[in-house]
């Protein structure tokens, strides 16, 4: 759950960055609140699986996983279809630049990860991005996987190392 809230807390920064029609609605989601809505929507989930979504139900699923951003980075139907709508709108440095992607973090993450660190999250992350191309080319998938399995890095954003603290 903590690395799928860092990916939701990446995955929101670089959709504001993009900005336009790929920025999400709301402010980034605190721990608690994330979880709360995870919860949900797995409740919702499993309610659907059995057959028991009430009225309603299947468009709460839809809003709830889109404000989770749920599977962000790992979906490559969501990969492509985030790529399409920010190429369409201009593009954004940290598509595809590691120094661009880098400036999504903050200084006490930069710090906290290091160098060798940064480097990490940022091919991880962007290695994600390539997740859209075998849309295109279906052979590639495994490579692309074997990039981002390779890439997988720790936890670092902020919002979990205060909880450390606090611990």
């Amino acid at each position: 759950m903590l690395r799928e809230y860092q990916g939701y807390v990446l995955a929101h920064r670089l959709r504001r960055a993009v900005g336009g029609r790929v920025a999400p609605a709301g402010e980034v989601l605190t721990l608690a609140g994330y979880a709360a809505r995870r919860i949900e929507r797995q409740d919702l989930a499993r309610r659907l699986v059995r057959g028991e979504l009430p009225p309603g139900g299947m468009g709460k699923l839809d809003a709830l996983s889109g404000e989770l951003m749920f599977g962000f980075w790992l979906n490559p139907a969501e990969v492509a279809a985030f790529l399409r709508a920010a190429l369409r709108q201009g593009g954004h440095p940290a598509l595809g630049d590691p120094h661009a992607f880098a400036d999504l973090l903050s200084p006490e993450e930069r710090e906290r990860l290091g160098e060798t660190g940064v480097r990490l999250v940022c091919a991880h992350h962007l290695s994600c991005l390539t997740l859209a191309a075998p849309m295109l080319d279906p052979d590639a998938l495994a490579g692309v996987w074997a990039r981002v399995e390779a890439t997988t890095p720790p936890l670092f954003v902020d919002e979990l190392a205060r909880l450390g603290q606090a611990g």
